[in-house]
This record gives C-alpha cells, structure tokens and sequence, in this order.
C-alpha cells in the first residue's frame, strides 16, 4: 500500500462558514459537484469557528466497499445523526452496535430468511389490489405516486408486522412518524441542540408524538407477549416476542418495540421511494413502460402474483434497480473513522464523520455511461459483473448491510406487475425535486394520469 500522500481537497465554500450553506440548501447538489471538482475524497468544512464540522466524502465503490465491508470494524455509528436516530426511534437494527447489534441480528435473522419472507407475499398483493381498487376512482384519473406508494407500502409492513391490528397501528405511524422524522433530522444536522427535556415547543411535540406512538406498539406487544407459545399468527411482532435461543435469550418489550420501529422507519419508506420512482421514469418512458408490462401480462397470465414469479420477471427487477440507483432511498450513509485510516491515498484522521454516497456513487461517470439516463439495461444478465461491486449499493453492504433487501425486491415487484397490468401511466410532472432527510425525499408531486390497461 502507498503511503497517504498531499491535503484531501475540497470546496473552499463562504469565508468563516465554508460550505455550511451549500450542505443545508442542497446537500445531494454539492456532494455530486464535489465528486467532479475535487475527485473520490473530499473534505467539507461548515459552520463558524469554535463550532466547525469536517466531514470527509468517500465517493469512490472502492472507497465505499471500504468503509463498508472491508475495514468495517474501523467505522462506527458514533456520529450525532445516529445518535439522534437511536433517541427517536430506538436502539433496533439500524442503530445499535457491538454486542447489541450482534445479539439482536442473531435473534432477528431467522425472521428475514428467503422462504420466511416469501411468505409475506399475500399481504403484499392484498394492499395492492385494494390500492388499484381505489384508483379507480382517482379525481380526474390522476394520482401522486409518491403519496401512493408510501400509503401502499406502510401499509403492506404495518400488516406484516401487525397483523390483525394494521389499521389503528397506520393511523398512528401516518400522523406520529412524520412529527418525530422532521423533528429528528433537524437536531441530527444542528451543531448544538437543547437537552430534550426542555420544555421547548418542538420538544414537547415531538415528545407527544414519541408517546403516542409508544403506547400503540407497547399495547399490541404486550397482547402479543401476553399470548407466549399459544400465540397463531405468523406477524413479525408475534415472530419477535417469540425468538430466543441458548446463547441469546429473548428480546424483551423495549427491544421488541426497538426493532418495529426500525422495521417502521426503514422498512416502507425506503420501498416506496423505489416503487414511487420507477412508475415515475417508466411513466416517462412509455417504450419501457410498454416492455415492463408486457413481460407482467406474459408471466402473471391475468392471475396474482405470487413470491415464485420474482424470478420469472427479469426486466421489472432491472427497472427497480435502475430506479434504485438514479434514486437510492438511502442516499447518504454515516460512519465515524475509529482510529487514521488510509482511503484512496489520502488519510482520513480519527474521530472524523465520514460519508459514503449511493447518490453520488451511482452516478459516478467511471461506472455508469451517461449516469443521468434512465436505461434498465444496465442491470442485464451479465452486465453488473462489468462494474465494480460497491458501484450500486442501494442497500448498504458489508456485516451491517440491511436485512430487508430480499423482502424490499419482493414487494416491489410484485406491486410493480399488478400496477402496470392495471394501468397505463403518463407522467404529469416531469421533474420531482428531493432532498437528502433520514432517507430520500420528495419536496414536490410526482402526479401520473391513469389509463386503464387492457392487460
């Protein structure tokens, strides 16, 4: 290995608050310029003296992999973000660490397996059809797909989670989780925040919204842990309150409500950004469009989907993952260097907050051809072994990679197949601004008009 040579580059920004504005106004924005002017490591500085941020951009599926998998253990969730994730939303799998995490993943794993999750494929085409069924009456026959999809799939993993109690459950989550997200984002990203005791105006609502949702989860638990062994449903939670092993034990009340809330946040949010933006582009490209839902017409033969027909939809999966890289719904990822570490030459020194970018990643012109089009034929048989393996990673990578993924693909296509029988979409707005909050967001409609299909 060469030794880390020279000053990592990066944007010079304002005098006194360097690149402080330009990370709040469009953080996606000046990561993607940043990568092109200074190269795969950057160093960002914000704010005023006495209260200055460095940050370091890895920008590179080399640098990525790196931070990810094969160093790691040098790269923690130390950083103030997460801290402010594990304060809102708990200590489950996406914050937790060391032990924790190592004890919750060997407890939890066997709830994520292929043939578990396939399992859940009914729920998946259930919320579907009565989605569909809804849009029949859609005014003036159009629909915001992002609004949509984020009602399908919160509601299609409140059931799987829930059960029988999916509807008081989604009513609380739609009205509590968008207080709590919104209140969350605005401390992880303030250079100095008030104790969340204080009776603030934010911190009291976001407080209320933490009991209420609190209250609506430990409620459900407890019946669930209340039932034991007798318990008959096959919902997460009651699969939750029920893992234990030797090594292990079980996963108590607050842990199980830990772990929900995680599968809540991370688990509809991040495929309905998916779902969303593919009928978004295909809406746009009609070609693509019309090759999507003639191979859905071919294969579903008027019939459901079931978790078997995944395999059987090639090029649907190609326009998920095409839709995942142009708008990956964790488009930034956060770790802090554990001790000095050398990345692509440069050394990045201990302590530092460090970024790898999916967003810029999957842009990255070494990688991808004309990285801003739209062409699911990158995702062709054969053609991913032509990149790097950390040139698209939507879902993480590494030991901390996220567990969902196969249950994220399922419901995705599934839902795409029955949507594209059912309808033909035209896009309304043909540019949907977003924003970099916990996971990739909207700031404006994605509307597409419907036309009933004759699939």
């Amino acid at each position: 290995m060469t030794a880390a040579v020279g000053k990592i580059p990066g944007p010079a920004g304002v005098p006194l608050l360097g690149s402080l504005f330009d990370l709040k106004r469009d953080s996606l924005g000046t990561y993607l310029r940043a990568q092109r002017e200074h190269g795969d490591i950057v160093r960002f500085t914000a704010g005023p003296p006495g209260l200055r941020m460095e940050l370091y951009g890895v920008f590179s599926a080399e640098g990525a992999q790196q931070v990810l998998a094969t160093d790691a253990a040098g790269f923690r969730k130390d950083n103030t973000f997460y801290q402010e994730v594990r304060e809102s939303f708990g200590n489950g799998l996406l914050t937790s660490q060391d032990h924790d995490y190592l004890r919750q993943r060997r407890l939890v794993q066997p709830l994520f397996t292929r043939r578990r999750v396939d399992g859940y494929a009914g729920a998946v085409t259930d919320e579907t059809a009565a989605l569909l069924t809804r849009w029949k009456d859609a005014p003036d026959g159009t629909v915001d797909v992002v609004d949509e999809m984020t009602g399908l799939a919160l509601r299609a993993v409140a059931r799987i989670l829930f059960g029988t109690d999916v509807d008081e459950a989604v009513h609380v989550i739609e009205r509590c989780f968008p207080v709590i997200g919104n209140y969350t984002l605005r401390r992880g990203y303030s250079p100095v925040n008030p104790p969340r005791s204080w009776p603030t105006p934010g911190n009291r609502e976001a407080a209320s919204a933490t009991r209420d949702l609190y209250e609506v989860c430990d409620r459900i638990i407890e019946q669930r842990r209340a039932e034991g062994e007798a318990a008959k449903g096959d919902d997460l939670l009651t699969l939750l309150a029920q893992a234990r092993s030797a090594e292990d034990g079980s996963l108590d009340a607050s842990e199980i409500r830990d772990q929900v809330l995680i599968f809540l946040l991370a688990g509809h949010e991040t495929t309905a950004t998916s779902l969303a933006f593919a009928l978004h582009l295909l809406a746009l490209h009609p070609e693509l469009q019309a090759r999507a839902r003639e191979e859905a017409v071919e294969v579903l033969a008027g019939r459901t989907p079931e978790a078997y027909d995944v395999d059987a939809l090639p090029y649907l999966t190609q326009v998920l993952k095409e839709a995942m890289r142009l708008y990956p719904a964790a488009p930034v990822i956060g770790r802090q260097a554990v001790s000095a570490i050398e990345i692509g030459g440069y050394e990045i020194p201990a302590g530092a907050d460090v970024i790898v970018a999916p967003w810029v990643t999957h842009r990255h012109p070494r990688y991808w051809d004309e990285p801003e089009r739209f062409d699911p034929g990158r995702f062709a048989p054969g053609r991913e072994k032509e990149r790097p393996r950390y040139a698209w990673f939507p879902f993480g990578g590494g030991p901390r990679a996220c567990i969902g993924q196969h249950f994220s693909m399922l419901e995705s296509v599934l839902a795409l197949s029955m949507i594209l029988r059912a309808y033909e979409l035209e896009a309304v707005d043909t540019e949907v601004p977003v924003t970099a909050e916990i996971t990739l967001r909207a700031t404006g409609p994605a509307r597409c008009r419907l036309r009933p299909s004759d699939g």
